[in-house]
């Protein structure tokens, strides 16, 4: 670890492939330096990582994120290795709090306007999810989403951040 990489103190990951919305990927990377998940954004972004409404939402919380950025899914999956990936869908039948989260686990979510390219979904057939949500309602916010399924996972796997004093 080299001074200026935060320390990643979470078992698993979040990946965002193809976010449009800077203000939910600076939420999603403020929980993410709260928790020290790695937080993998994917493809072509609908944003400047520069962008003020990404680095408000992520307050001065942006360093201790630990970012890894890929330029492709193919490249973001070589990556990922023997990690399980858990495609966040609507369309999912299991739902979060049916399957075992492991260490090493990533959660990933598509774009908020097309959500997980069909593709990807194909790839991964059991590792479809979904949070459950009442009929007539679309989906869920994509940073209330993240936010959801991270800690639900954490929460099987035990997790707990160590106390501290501001």
């Amino acid at each position: 670890k080299s001074d200026d990489q935060p320390v990643s103190l979470s078992p698993l990951q979040i990946a965002l492939i193809e976010p449009e919305i800077p203000g939910n990927t600076g939420s999603i990377a403020r929980t993410c330096a709260g928790t020290g998940t790695p937080l993998h954004l994917v493809g072509k972004l609908g944003f400047s990582l520069e962008d003020k409404y990404v680095r408000r939402a992520g307050l001065d919380y942006w360093p201790n994120v630990p970012l890894q950025r890929h330029q492709s899914i193919e490249e973001f999956r070589q990556y990922s290795g023997k990690s399980r990936l858990w495609m966040l869908t609507k369309r999912a039948d299991k739902t979060v709090w049916d399957v075992e989260f492991q260490p090493s686990d990533i959660l990933v979510f598509g774009c908020e306007t097309r959500g997980l390219p069909p593709a990807l979904l194909d790839a991964y057939p059991a590792q479809h999810i979904r949070i459950p949500i009442t009929e007539g309602v679309r989906s869920l916010n994509l940073a209330n989403a993240a936010a959801i399924a991270l800690y639900e996972g954490l929460r099987q796997l035990r997790w707990n951040a160590p106390a501290h004093n501001l």
